[in-house]
């Protein structure tokens, strides 16, 4: 469907990047949407569960394979599994989504993952650091004056975090997807950053 967003598990994935994002998605500060924008949906390479780094399972909605064509994010979750030879496989799904003017998310190793195929040469974008981007993509690796030092950076439909940077990743992406108004994006952000006990101190 095209209201689904697709998120990329790998095996030793990195559970709370996916977190921050996938919670705006479907739920707003009092309960589960009754009619969301858009539907949460884990890719992986079969359909078998994928654990995550600290050992949860997650039951996949699509294999490779079984992935529809038409979506309207996708969304690669950081971990170990980028740089192990699975990690090859989700290259064509990347170039069709990138060809095609999909949204596309990547965190941590997500996006050295990118810089490594050479998706992040004409944007600017950031990663677990210019020297990780620099080893991971070596040759392939051809636009270091895109890199911005920074949380996480949107351009161009590409969405690059460090990471760290959970909450600031989902609140380039919910903002892409226009999830909410700016103004709620924005309470949602600073709701997380900051917490509940500094934002509202006289409760």
């Amino acid at each position: 469907m095209s209201n689904e967003i697709l998120y990329i598990l790998l095996p030793d994935y990195a559970a709370h990047e996916a977190v921050y994002l996938s919670q705006a998605i479907a739920s707003d500060e009092f309960a589960l949407k009754e009619n969301p924008k858009y539907i949460n949906k884990v890719v992986a390479p079969t359909l078998e569960p994928v654990k995550s780094i600290g050992g949860f399972r997650t039951l996949p909605d699509y294999s490779f394979e079984t992935m529809p064509d038409d979506y309207a994010a996708l969304v690669l979750i950081g971990g170990f599994g980028w740089s192990t030879p699975v990690a090859e496989q989700v290259v064509p799904i990347v170039r069709q989504a990138i060809e095609k003017g999909k949204i596309v998310g990547a965190i941590c190793n997500g996006a050295s993952f990118m810089a490594k195929h050479g998706f992040l040469n004409s944007v600017k974008h950031t990663g677990n650091g210019l020297e990780q981007l620099k080893l991971w993509g070596g040759g392939n690796y051809t636009n270091p004056d895109g890199y911005v030092h920074t949380q996480a950076v949107a351009d161009n439909k590409i969405t690059t975090a460090n990471g760290s940077a959970t909450l600031e990743f989902a609140k380039e992406l919910l903002l892409l997807l226009e999830n909410d108004t700016p103004e709620r994006i924005e309470m949602y952000y600073q709701f997380n950053k900051q917490g509940f006990c500094l934002l509202f101190a006289n409760q």
